[in-house]
């Protein structure tokens, strides 16, 4: 078992859904992040006026599930981001898991 996380902008959030269900992985959480794509962003975030927003909106979702799941999921999202036009692929991490319960 291992921990597939996949980060991705706000509009794909639908697609990336789906990528999920067609690798056979049902079971995920999902969480509101802001993304940045450089250091900069991250300081004018915390200016003075705090109601301005910098980052980008953008989601993390993220599974424990089997390996053969996260090869299908990467292949997946391989063969999506080839066919967008985006600097803002998704992205994809596995970590491995040493214990769970």
């Amino acid at each position: 078992m291992k921990l597939v996380i996949v980060t991705s902008v706000e509009a794909f959030q639908k697609d990336v859904l789906k990528l999920f269900k067609n690798a056979n992985i049902h079971n995920l959480s999902s969480s509101d992040i802001d993304g940045y794509k450089n250091g900069s962003s991250v300081l004018m975030a915390s200016s003075w006026f705090p109601g301005q927003k910098f980052g980008d909106e953008s989601r993390l979702f993220f599974s424990f599930t089997e390996d053969e799941n996260i090869d299908a999921l990467f292949n997946l999202i391989k063969e999506f981001n080839a066919t967008v036009e985006t600097k803002n692929a998704v992205r994809a991490v596995v970590v491995p898991i040493e214990k769970f319960i």
